[in-house]
C-alpha cells in the first residue's frame, strides 16, 4: 500500500487511530464467534462474509492509480484474483470457525495468528530465495508460541476432536498468510474489488453449507446478530481501517501495531470468562508476538497490508 514518504503529525494520528481500531476488532473476533454458538461453521461463514461485503463498500470507492488497469492484467491473474483470492477468504474463515466449534476458542485463536509470522515468510523466500536468520529464528519462535499450547499439561491434547480444532485453526493461518501474499504481489490493488471477492467467498459457503446437508434457513436473534458483527467488524470495518492506516501513515508502525492482536484477543477471552487463566496464554502470546517481530527485522522489501 503506498503512503505519503512523509507523513504529517496529523496524518500519523489517523493511521495510528485506525490501526487501533482493526487491531481491537480483530481481537474481539473470538467473542463473537463463541456469541454465535452452534451455526454451523459454513452457514456463519456465509453471514460473516456476506456482512463483510457490506462493510467493505467504502473500499470499492478508491480510485485505483492509472497503471492498475484491470484491462491490461493477464487472465491467470484474472482467475487468481477472481477464483483463488475467494476461496483463501472462505478456506481462512471457514477454517477458523470450524476450529473454533473444536478447540478451546484462546487457544486456536492463537494458533490463528501465527499467520503473519507464515506472511513474512513466504514473502522473504519469493522475494530473496532464502531465508534469512532473522525470520528463521522468528518463525520458529512463533511456532514454539502455538506449540506450548499442544503441551502435554494442556486438556486440549486429550480429544481428537480438539486435534481437529487445531489443524483447522493452522490451516486458516495458512490461508491468511497466501492471501496476504497474493495482495502483496498482484498487479493491482486488490482493495477496491473487496465487496465483489467478499460476495464470491459468501456465495461459495451458502453452496458448501447447502451442499452438505444445511438448511437455507438462517438463525435468529443473538446468534445472527454475533455473525452480522462479525462480519462487519473485524471482516469488513476492519479492513476498511487498516487499508486506511496503511495508506495515511509509516508502513512499520502501523504494522507493529498488529503484533498486539494475539495478546488482546487471549486476554478478552479470559476477562470474558471464555477461557481460563492459564500461564501457557500469555507466554504463547508473548512468543508470537515476538516471533512476529523477529521475523519482520531487516526486511529490505514492502510488504503488503495484512488482512485479518
Amino acid at each position: 500500500m503506498s503512503h505519503l514518504a512523509v507523513s504529517s503529525p496529523h496524518s500519523i494520528f489517523l493511521s495510528v487511530l485506525s490501526a487501533l481500531i482493526a487491531v481491537i476488532l480483530w481481537s474481539i473476533a473470538p467473542l463473537l464467534v463463541d456469541a454465535a454458538g452452534v451455526v454451523p461453521p459454513l452457514r456463519l461463514a456465509s453471514i460473516a462474509l456476506f456482512s463483510g461485503a457490506v462493510a467493505a463498500l467504502p473500499m470499492a470507492l478508491r480510485r485505483p492509480k492509472p497503471k492498475q488497469n484491470t484491462a491490461v492484467v493477464s487472465v491467470r491473474w484474472k482467475l487468481v484474483i477472481y477464483g483463488l483470492v475467494p476461496a483463501l477468504m472462505l478456506g481462512a474463515v471457514g477454517s477458523y470457525l470450524a476450529g473454533m466449534g473444536k478447540a478451546p476458542a484462546a487457544e486456536a485463536a492463537l494458533i490463528t495468528y501465527t499467520w503473519p509470522v507464515m506472511f513474512i515468510v513466504i514473502s522473504h523466500w519469493m522475494f530473496y530465495r532464502y531465508l534469512s536468520m532473522p525470520v528463521l529464528l522468528g518463525a520458529l519462535t512463533a511456532f514454539c508460541g502455538a506449540a506450548i499450547l499442544l503441551s502435554p499439561e494442556s486438556s486440549s491434547v486429550q480429544g481428537s476432536g480438539q486435534g481437529l480444532g487445531y489443524a483447522l485453526a493452522l490451516l486458516a493461518a495458512c490461508c491468511w498468510a497466501l492471501y496476504s501474499w497474493i495482495c502483496q504481489v498482484a498487479p493491482l490493488a486488490i482493495a477496491p474489488m473487496m465487496p465483489t471477492l467478499f460476495l464470491i467467498a459468501a456465495g461459495g459457503a451458502a453452496t458448501g453449507d447447502l451442499l452438505l446437508g444445511g438448511t437455507s434457513s438462517m438463525p435468529s436473534g443473538s446468534t445472527l446478530a454475533a455473525g452480522v458483527a462479525l462480519g462487519l467488524g473485524p471482516y469488513g470495518l476492519a479492513m476498511v481501517a487498516w487499508d486506511l492506516a496503511l495508506r495515511t501513515g509509516p508502513a512499520a508502525l502501523v504494522g507493529s501495531l498488529a503484533y498486539a492482536v494475539p495478546v488482546l484477543a487471549a486476554a478478552f477471552l479470559v476477562i470474558a470468562g471464555i477461557a481460563a487463566p492459564d500461564w501457557r496464554l500469555p507466554v504463547a502470546a508473548c512468543l508470537v508476538v515476538v516471533g512476529a517481530i523477529i521475523a519482520s527485522l531487516k526486511r529490505s522489501h514492502k510488504s503488503s497490508a495484512m488482512t485479518m
